[in-house]
Parts: structure tokens; C-alpha cells; sequence
């Protein structure tokens, strides 16, 4: 089967190493890839949001399987677009219909589908324009601190924690009325600040049945102890070692089910990944969040560690048939860390040599994946915030992250930089 891999970060290289890897795939193009993709399949100068070029590429080479890595083209249809075109229906697409998508991509639908489904979270209000002045009033009565989340995609930056009363108020006039976040700031979410340790929890669906992936927690601060900006992510552990098997049941039970059930029940068609953002409160699981897709870097760490054909796992989503398969994962434990650009997450210099990549790794242990890379005369350059990250097996969190802290210490650029401590709280 010819399979289309769409995306170009760390994430899609992890997904395009494991496709390569079954005898399922034949070909495998990735569109528009990395320097890291390329040496598992073929790169095509393709954006994911080009629908007509992509249609077009599709039936050209007689696509078999699109299977979608970000989110934006889920949330902009691209599900409902071949299942719309006589020509590409036929073709199963990994991922949910822009319906489903919008669990990712209105925080306010999925707030109130977690409340038609008694699905635990936090409490919230959400507001516009229209209602502004009432938030501001809401915002001035609500317990420090407090949760204000940009309703649509705004590149995982829109979120912001406040810790006082002015800085809510000012930052809820920015998204609101200073269009801080375009238009997906036109409405806000307000939520309770919960307290407790997170983990990201992965389900792959095919819209009756579902599957849970192995767990994994990331580290979005930039700096080391967990200070600093917000960033894409900085490393990842899985498992989780507080993720035991009690307190995961909760999580089927409580959120897992209720969350597959719903979709049912609601005719959202959803095939594909569930990505829950959880976090524990005393033994509780409670959902942060939802993501229509799976997590960068958390990719890094869930996809080595299961031992499944992918594709075999993804062709049984389109065929509804998940309930003929169980997950098989690698008991080590997994770890990534997160090599970015100099000055990220502000602003930062792209298209600067790397070297070290061509080295042998440390050990047979680690793996390296590619986010913001380009091939460029046979060279590699730096082409994002996130330019790559190393990920180790070991027996213990702190073995694995030592395995990846020593092949990244065999890679440069100018302005390399990367945490020392991921996993730090289990080191």
C-alpha cells in the first residue's frame, strides 16, 4: 500500500520511522517532511492544507492511506474533503472529521461536550464580546490563580495561567478586544486553576472501538525545574511511573469510555487519535484537555515503545475492526529531550549547519527524530524552534535520559540548547 504522511515535525518523522517499518507500506511519501522523514520515505513539496494538490498527488499515485500528523487540517476538513470527492472516498484518512476535530479546535465545544458526558474537569465560564463586560466582572470575583484559554488553534500558545487579578483582567482585554489571538480569540474560556502532576494520555479510535496507547508525561517549560515560557515541548518520559493500573482504569472508565460513547452517540465520525491531557488530583484523573491528534514530543516516546504494526493498527480504524487487535509495548522506559534554536521560544536564526548527525549513536538505545530540519546540498540545517530530539530506552528514567543527553552532547549548531532534567521529578 502507498501511504501519505502529512506534517513535518518531530512528531511526523516518529510516525513516518514506524510506518516504514510494515511490510504493509510499500511506499511511503510524507508531505511536506524534514530532513529526518526523507531517509524513511519520500518528501513532496506539498502543504497538508492544500487540499486540491493534495487531491490531485492522491490520485496520481494511487494513494492507499492518508494518515494526518497535525491539526489544522483536521479541524479545516480535511476528512470531510475526501469523503466529499468521488474520486478519494475510497481512501481512508487517519484522523477525525472537522466535527470531531473541533475538540481540539473550539475549547468551548469541548468544555460542554465534557458536561453533556459527565466527563470530569474543571469548572468554567466562556465569554465574547457581547458578554465582556460580565467576564471582566466574573474574572474580578474568581479565585487565584486562574485559566484563561483563546477558544480556537493559536499554536499552543493560548493558554496563559494568571496570578493576579490585573494581569487576568489585562491579558482578557488583549485576547478579546486587542485580537491578541485573531479570530481564535474571538471567544474566551475561563477555568478553574486545578493543582495536581499531568500526564498525556493517547486513544486510537475508529469511532465504535479504541485502543490506549502507552502513556506519557512532557515538559513544556523552556527552562530547567520547569521555569521559564511555555514552549511546543521540551522532552518526554513514558510510562508514567505514577500512572499505575488503578489510577489508569479511572481514566478508562471515567474519561476513556464516556469519551467514545459520546462521540457515538453525538454521529461525529471519529477515526483516529484521542490525545487527553489529564491531570491527577489526589487519585482522580480530570481531563485538561483534548487533542484530535497525537502530541509532539510525546510521539517520540509512545510510538518506539509499542511494539504493533501500525499500519495493520490503522487500516483496522477504517475498517472498524480495532476490537480484533490489543496493543503489545515495550516494558523500558522512554525518554526524549528536545534540542532548540537559540532564543526559542521568541525569536530565533533558522538555516544553520548541524553537526553530529552523521556519528554513530552513543548506543543501540537511542533514536534521533527531526522537527525544524531541511536537507540542503547535503547538509542539514536548523529550520524551526524545535530543530530535534533524542530518544533513549533504558531500565530507569535517569539511564535514559543520560543515554540521550550523550549523543546530543555529539550534535551542534550555533546556539544549541536543550534541558538536562527532563524527567526530574522521577530522576
Amino acid at each position: 500500500m502507498k501511504i501519505l504522511l502529512l506534517g513535518s515535525g518531530g512528531r511526523e518523522h516518529a510516525l513516518a520511522w514506524k510506518l516504514a517499518q510494515s511490510q504493509l507500506c510499500s511506499v511511503l511519501f510524507i508531505a511536506p517532511g524534514n530532513a529526518g522523514t526523507a531517509e524513511c520515505g519520500t518528501n513532496v513539496d506539498l502543504s497538508p492544507l492544500d487540499f486540491d494538490g493534495l487531491r490531485n498527488f492522491c490520485t496520481r499515485e494511487d494513494i492507499g492511506m492518508v494518515v494526518v500528523g497535525p491539526e489544522e487540517p483536521l479541524v479545516k476538513g480535511i476528512v470531510d474533503f475526501f469523503a466529499a470527492d468521488p474520486a478519494l472516498k475510497k481512501i481512508p484518512v487517519i484522523g477525525p472529521s472537522a466535527k470531531g476535530a473541533q475538540l481540539e479546535g473550539s475549547k468551548a465545544f469541548s468544555k460542554k461536550f465534557m458536561l453533556r458526558h459527565n466527563i470530569p474537569t474543571a469548572a468554567y465560564r466562556e465569554f465574547d464580546l457581547a458578554n465582556y463586560t460580565e467576564g471582566v466582572v466574573y474574572i474580578q470575583q474568581h479565585t487565584l490563580p486562574i485559566v484563561l484559554k483563546v477558544d480556537g488553534l493559536a499554536a499552543g500558545k493560548g493558554v496563559v495561567i494568571c496570578q493576579s487579578t490585573i494581569e487576568a483582567v489585562a491579558e482578557f482585554e488583549l485576547m478579546l478586544q486587542g485580537n491578541k489571538f485573531g479570530e481564535a480569540g474571538n471567544k474566551v474560556v475561563v477555568e478553574e486553576f486545578l493543582t495536581g502532576i499531568e500526564l498525556s494520555v493517547f486513544v486510537l479510535t475508529d469511532g465504535r472501538n479504541f485502543l490506549t496507547l502507552p502513556e506519557a508525561k512532557d515538559y513544556k517549560r523552556v527552562g530547567e525545574g520547569d521555569k521559564g515560557p511555555n514552549t511546543g515541548g521540551m522532552g518526554a518520559v513514558s510510562p508514567v511511573p505514577f500512572a499505575d493500573a488503578a489510577f489508569m482504569e479511572k481514566v478508562t472508565n471515567r474519561i476513556t469510555i464516556p469519551t467514545v460513547k459520546g462521540l457515538a452517540e453525538e454521529k461525529i465520525d471519529y477515526r483516529g487519535f484521542i490525545f487527553i491531557g489529564i491531570i491527577k488530583i489526589g487519585d482522580d484523573p480530570y481531563v485538561i484537555e483534548y487533542n484530535c491528534r497525537m502530541g509532539d514530543p510525546e510521539t517520540e516516546v509512545v510510538l518506539p515503545r509499542l511494539t504493533n504494526d501500525l499500519v495493520e493498527l490503522f487500516q483496522a480504524v477504517a475498517d472498524q475492526k480495532l476490537d480484533q487487535h490489543t496493543i503489545g509495548q515495550d516494558e523500558r522506559i522512554a525518554a526524549t529531550i528536545v534540542a532548540v534554536s537559540g532564543g526559542y521560544p521568541g525569536s530565533y536564526e533558522k538555516g544553520l549547519p548541524i553537526t553530529g548527525l552523521d556519528q554513530p549513536p552513543a548506543n543501540a538505545d537511542s533514536l534521533i527524530f527531526h522537527a525544524g530540519t531541511r536537507p540542503d546540498n547535503g547538509a542539514i540545517l536548523t529550520n524551526g524552534g524545535r530543530v530535534l530530539c533524542v530518544t533513549s530506552f533504558a531500565e530507569t528514567v535517569y539511564e535514559a535520559v543520560d543515554k540521550s543527553r550523550d549523543v546530543l552532547e555529539k550534535i551542534d549548531y550555533d546556539g544549541i540548547y536543550y534541558r538536562r532534567d527532563i524527567g526530574y521529578e522521577f530522576l
